[in-house]
């Protein structure tokens, strides 16, 4: 399994970069995240890494290389990190608990699929046409599905920002899965937060994922989307791969390129990152007591299964 990969974000026009994103992979399979968090809400930040670090640590209990079955453990994973944040709002009586969207893709085999909640997306692009993209659970979306408001109004309609689904809130998040997609050479899976869709068109994003190297395009898409948002701007995220395929072994001091044919089995490599895209240390205790406590159910879980 070979790709290119490359991450960035930026805090934008507000104080704090609630955004967070990140990659894992084995010998076999290779995992995807992307969350936002929600600044109408306390900690959104928060609700970001915990969604991170819970899906993390299923990624590492199950891809042993692979994941059996990738729908169910992407359902399973958004809604552990649901309930993780859930978790952490009730052990401190936050009245109003935090809050993120998410967006996962888990590739293995030549073949991805992906899920989300909220409005973070996922962009399929091949040579230059977008095969695919998430549909945000917003309401302008469903005033779309209902002919009540034309669809080049995704970007622009006030109500864009009116989630019904999300991780931390009261109900229970809508998780929406893909259909496993073939990918081919040259692929590219670009998964971003909304600071970067609202304000670059489909368009543009598709061209300059296919005009040039990930490593060019991505901080690219970024510095545009930031310089025409301004100082109002939201945060801007985004994670973008190339899928190679199975190949010959990088060249040397290409630093882009990932492959796992060298990786032992059993052995998972871990790329978080947040803030203004540095790795994230998690050094808050109460994150790091949250995430001891996901492992150790998933531990638990695991030797049940043995």
């Amino acid at each position: 399994m070979q790709f290119s990969v490359y991450q960035q974000s930026h805090i934008g026009g507000r104080k704090v970069n609630q955004d967070r994103m990140g990659y894992l992979y084995t010998r076999d399979a290779l995992l995807l995240v992307l969350a936002d968090g929600m600044g109408g809400h306390a900690r959104g930040e928060v609700a970001a890494s915990i969604a991170l670090q819970s899906m993390s640590a299923l990624f590492r209990a199950q891809a042993t290389p692979y994941v059996r079955k990738p729908e169910r453990f992407l359902e399973e994973a958004l809604l552990q990190a649901h309930q993780d944040i859930a978790r952490y709002a009730r052990e401190r009586a936050m009245p109003d608990g935090p809050r993120t969207t998410v967006v996962a893709c888990l590739i293995q085999h030549n073949c991805a699929v992906w899920a989300h909640c909220g409005d973070s997306r996922l962009y399929w692009v091949r040579g230059g046409q977008v095969l695919a993209c998430t549909r945000d659970h917003s309401h302008v979306e469903h005033l779309i599905a209902k002919g009540l408001a034309d669809p080049s109004e995704r970007n622009t309609h006030p109500d864009r920002n009116k989630l019904y689904s999300c991780l931390g809130a009261s109900s229970v998040p809508r998780v929406e899965l893909s259909r496993q997609a073939s990918l081919q050479a040259g692929d590219v899976l670009l998964l971003c937060s909304d600071g970067l869709w609202s304000v670059l068109p489909d368009t543009e994003i598709a061209h300059q994922l296919s005009t040039r190297s990930i490593v060019q395009a991505v901080p690219d898409l970024v510095g545009m989307a930031t310089a025409i948002a301004g100082s109002r701007g939201d945060n801007t995220t985004a994670l973008a791969i190339q899928w190679q395929g199975a190949g010959e072994l990088p060249a040397a001091g290409d630093d882009s390129v990932v492959s796992t044919q060298l990786l032992p089995e059993g052995e998972v490599t871990t790329r978080i990152a947040g803030r203004d895209g540095d790795a994230d240390p998690f050094d808050e205790d109460d994150i790091e007591k949250a995430i001891a406590e996901i492992r150790e159910a998933i531990e638990k879980s695991s030797q049940l299964l043995k």
